[in-house]
């Protein structure tokens, strides 16, 4: 049954929903999951990925469906509730439907962005466990992460106060001789807190540690939530781990977590983390909820893991790349689907009336501060140039050879002249578009945009990527540039281009992905730029390296790996029932 998503809350949404939820016993005989395949966390479940893999590596996959986006408002555009609204759509079509989503950070879940599980009757539950800690991944990769910086400040501190000999003697391990101001590794925890953004760790005499400048960012930047986000198995996490750079000798040389030999307690501390954890939607259709990387500086998807199991247990399964096109799906594109292996048949390019209407030159919209009238009200010449930057994602993923079908994520302010000029002007460019109600109506209101999916399913896809992996960091990054965020070209900082030059030299890096970190709210480097910026060059600043995960990340912008809390955080209207023991107000 769908809910009053008009005057219902998302968590009393959940909290009705959950009453059915089918308990894991439950989940094992609809999924057909063999004995240990199902390991259970009290409401919710993990899927023993190694088991389930074993035992359907023969059995081909289903239908691969992505969901992207047009470049977003700050508020977002829907992507993980249409995502949620396609798969219940499916599921009232009679479809064998799964899905996979990106674990919240705790930092957004208490602040503006919310717990992203969708909202209305297109929901993730049970809602509380998915915002607060699910099965402890996100807590494995704190302890991993801070392990390392740990096993670095420790070695640090003993190399400052030891000779070579007594060194050797008391570590039976070499001098390291790490440069302090060389640290590229910092320490981590799941909230925003600009405070900790730069610090002085060390304070003291020489036994409260060696002083130096450091810093925090939050978990889900961490480059180990990169590498689950992207491992193909454990036998892959673990070698991964022991090749993350955490600073550099005094000679330039990389100091690893292998060198500081914490690489395989890191991995013990990760063991479990390579299996998903099984949810649903609130029409219970399964949905895998694995690993939540930044999407900005990493890969912004679901983890490959999640989406080899749902391709083997499901005939469609639906997966997420955060933000718009240009950075979620150009990393899908060339990055998790060149890494994983997969192929994909449909991707929905998700688009809201109010976003096109920025892009069109409506007025700012501000996290937390009502809409400006223009996007409640029929405004068809703001839609109109809006449209363009719609358009111009369309055919970004029709570069890739995958099939799109634009989902128009319905408002209830919307008028049925705003969907009509969409649709017209998507489908004059021979692209399947579906008007989606599922905030409001659940599957019922996704009918339109399930059979959309279905159509394009049956069309032969002619995937392939954007460029081969033989193809020189710069080059790449220029046709990145170029192709998808429709740029003049690229200038490069001295900096940059010189560890640019570097990284193509190094033999150990001809396979390293390219990740590029740019903001997610225009096409260009300059978030103030909407629509369809013309006329501009792409500059990169910096080249981060995380060797680990094997990615080179041309920095084309200021992004802080560290997010501040706002003045109107989220974590105010949380609260608990004290009678029940129910959480209330998350969103």
């Amino acid at each position: 049954m769908a809910y009053d998503a008009i005057t219902m809350q998302d968590w009393q949404i959940a909290r009705e929903a959950e009453k059915n939820m089918p308990a894991p016993e439950e989940w094992k005989e609809k999924l057909g999951l063999q004995k240990d395949e199902l390991i259970p966390y009290g409401r919710i479940s993990k899927l023993d990925f190694l088991k389930i893999m074993e035992r359907l590596k023969d059995k081909p996959d289903g239908n691969y469906i992505d969901v992207t986006a047009i470049t977003p408002t700050p508020l977002g555009e829907g992507k993980t509730t249409t995502t949620m609204g396609l798969m219940e759509g499916l599921g009232k079509r009679g479809m064998n439907v799964g899905g996979a989503i990106r674990q919240p950070s705790g930092g957004p879940t208490m602040n503006i962005k919310g717990t992203a599980a969708g909202g209305g009757n297109a929901l993730l539950i049970p809602m509380t466990e998915f915002s607060l800690g699910l099965t402890g991944d996100i807590d494995a990769i704190i302890n991993a992460h801070n392990l390392a910086m740990v096993a670095l400040t420790s070695r640090m501190q003993h190399e400052s106060n030891y000779s070579d000999e007594e060194l050797l003697k008391r570590t039976n391990m070499r001098r390291l001789d790490v440069d302090p101001r060389r640290v590229e590794m910092g320490w981590i925890i799941d909230y925003c807190v600009q405070s900790l953004r730069h610090i002085i760790i060390g304070l003291g005499g020489k036994k409260d540690g060696f002083m130096m400048e450091s810093k925090f960012g939050i978990a889900v930047s961490s480059e180990l939530m990169a590498i689950l986000a992207i491992a193909r198995d454990l036998k892959d996490l673990r070698q991964r781990l022991g090749k993350i750079i955490v600073g550099y000798d005094r000679s330039g040389k990389p100091v690893t977590t292998g060198d500081l030999q914490v690489d395989g307690a890191m991995c013990a501390w990760m063991r479990n983390t390579i299996n998903p954890t099984l949810m649903c939607t609130a029409e219970y259709q399964p949905c895998l909820v694995h690993a939540g990387p930044f999407a900005n500086i990493a890969i912004g998807q679901s983890s490959i893991i999640a989406d080899r199991i749902g391709l083997k247990m499901f005939d469609y399964h639906v997966t997420e790349s955060g933000f718009g096109a240009d950075i979620g799906f150009e990393k899908f594109w060339n990055v998790k689907c060149r890494l994983g292996g997969l192929t994909p048949n449909t991707v929905v390019v998700v688009a809201t009336v109010r976003a096109l209407k920025m892009h069109g030159g409506g007025p700012k919209v501000v996290p937390g501060l009502p809409l400006p009238e223009e996007y409640t009200k029929e405004n068809l010449g703001l839609l109109e140039r809006g449209i363009l930057n719609l358009l111009h994602h369309v055919t970004n993923v029709k570069k890739s050879g995958a099939v799109p079908v634009v989902c128009i994520n319905s408002f209830y302010t919307d008028t049925k002249e705003e969907v009509n000029l969409i649709r017209r002007f998507v489908e004059e460019t021979g692209t399947r578009c579906a008007l989606s109600e599922h905030w409001l109506r659940g599957g019922d209101g996704a009918l339109e945009l399930a059979d959309a999916v279905m159509d394009a399913c049956k069309e032969k896809a002619d995937f392939k990527y954007l460029y081969p992996l033989e193809m020189p960091l710069r080059e790449r990054v220029n046709l990145i540039a170029k192709e998808i965020y429709g740029a003049d070209g690229v200038s490069w900082t001295p900096e940059a281009e010189a560890k640019a030059k570097e990284a193509e030299n190094n033999p150990e890096m001809k396979d390293f992905a390219t990740m590029m970190v740019k903001t997610h709210l225009s096409l260009s480097h300059d978030p103030t730029l909407k629509g369809t910026p013309k006329g501009w060059t792409l500059p990169v600043r910096d080249l981060l390296i995380f060797a680990g995960a094997k990615f080179l990340c041309p920095c084309t912008g200021t992004i802080s790996l560290m997010p501040g809390t706002s003045s109107n955080p989220a974590f105010r209207r949380v609260d608990v029932d004290v009678e029940t023991g129910e959480v209330m107000g998350l969103f």
